[in-house]
C-alpha cells in the first residue's frame, strides 16, 4: 500500500451562485468567520498528513495564489505595529517552500477534467481529493477519517454521509456493501438517483481517496450529465477493476457553495470558538425569536 503525499484542490469553477460577489473574487476566497473557504480544506489536508497540495485553477483565480504567497510589506507592517498575535497566526498558516503547485484548468469541462489536469504532477500516486465547497466540521477532519480507513484497507476510499432519503436525487449516491473496518465496501454508485431507485442514503460527501490508474479512465472519459466530464462516471468504470470502499462521517459537511450552508458554515464556526461564542450567541437568538415572531404574525 502506497502512502497518499498529495492531495488535489479544484478551485476553477466560477461560483455563479453567489454572483455579485463572485464577479471580481473566487467563491474559494470568501471567508468562513475570519479564514477564506478554501483555507479550511488545505488545513484539513495537512491535517491528515499530505505533504503537497495541488491546486487546479482557472481565469481570474490569481488571488489564491496569492493568497498562499509570503506577502513582505504586510508581514512588515505587522512586525512594526507590534501586532504579534496576528503575524503568529500568518505564519501558521504559511505553506512550507514547494508545498503547493497550481496548475491550470484551461476550460470548464467539469470536476473529472479539473481532476486530470493534476496528472502530472501527481504523477504514478494515489491521490487526496479535497472539494473545497465542501467545509468539513467535527472533532476530526473528515480526510483524516478517509485516510484511516485506506490505511486499513487499501483501494479506493469515499467519503459518505447520510441524507434524507427523499433527497437521493440531489446527490451521488453509494450502495452499502460488507463491513470494512470503520466503513463498508460500495456495490455500486449512482448519480443522482431517484428516492425509489437509491441503493442507500449514503451520498459522497467530497471527500476522496484514489489510485493513480483514475488518471489514465479519465483522460478517455467521455462528457456525462451538463456535457462535462464527471468523475463519478470514471470511478464507476474503476470500480470493475478496484475496490471501493466508503469511509462514513460522523461529523458535519457544510456545503459552502450554497448560500445557505455558507451561512449555517459561518453560525456553526463562530459559536465553536471561545473568542466569539459569547459575541454571536446572544445576537444570534434574538434574530430567531423576532424572525419567528414575525412570520406568525405574517
Amino acid at each position: 500500500m502506497r502512502k497518499v503525499r498529495k492531495a488535489v484542490i479544484p478551485v476553477a469553477g466560477l461560483g455563479t451562485r453567489f454572483l455579485p460577489a463572485t464577479k471580481a473574487m473566487p467563491k474559494e476566497m470568501l471567508t468562513v468567520v475570519d479564514r477564506p473557504v478554501v483555507q479550511y480544506a488545505v488545513d484539513e489536508a495537512l491535517e491528515a498528513g499530505i505533504e503537497h497540495i495541488v491546486f487546479v485553477t482557472g481565469r481570474n483565480k490569481h488571488v489564491i495564489e496569492d493568497y498562499f504567497d509570503i506577502q513582505p510589506e504586510l508581514l512588515d507592517t505587522l512586525t512594526r505595529t507590534g501586532k504579534h498575535e496576528q503575524l503568529a497566526s500568518l505564519n501558521r498558516l504559511q505553506p512550507r517552500p514547494g508545498a503547493i503547485s497550481f496548475t491550470r484548468q484551461q476550460a470548464p469541462h467539469g470536476l473529472g477534467h479539473a481532476v486530470w489536469c493534476a496528472r502530472d504532477i501527481v504523477g504514478d500516486e494515489p491521490l487526496a481529493l479535497l472539494l473545497p465547497d465542501m467545509v468539513s466540521y467535527g472533532e476530526k477532519g473528515c480526510l483524516s477519517r478517509v485516510m484511516d480507513l485506506y490505511e486499513r484497507t487499501g483501494g479506493n476510499v469515499i467519503a459518505v454521509e447520510q441524507c434524507d432519503p427523499r433527497e437521493t436525487g440531489s446527490y451521488g449516491i453509494v450502495g452499502k456493501g460488507a463491513k470494512a473496518g470503520s466503513g463498508f465496501a460500495i456495490t455500486e454508485m449512482v448519480e443522482k438517483p431517484a428516492p425509489e431507485a437509491a441503493p442507500s442514503n449514503y451520498y459522497i460527501n467530497g471527500r476522496y481517496v484514489l489510485q493513480p490508474d483514475i488518471f489514465d479512465i479519465l483522460g478517455t472519459q467521455k462528457r456525462g450529465a451538463g456535457n462535462e466530464i464527471q468523475l463519478t462516471d470514471a470511478m464507476v468504470r474503476l470500480s470493475a477493476s478496484q475496490q471501493f470502499f466508503a469511509s462514513p462521517f460522523d461529523g458535519r459537511m457544510f456545503d459552502c457553495g450554497s448560500k445557505d450552508g455558507f451561512i449555517a458554515a459561518n453560525v456553526a464556526f463562530a459559536l465553536a470558538r471561545e473568542d466569539m461564542r459569547d459575541m454571536v450567541f446572544g445576537p444570534i437568538q434574538e434574530m430567531v425569536v423576532s424572525h419567528r415572531r414575525h412570520s406568525q404574525a405574517a
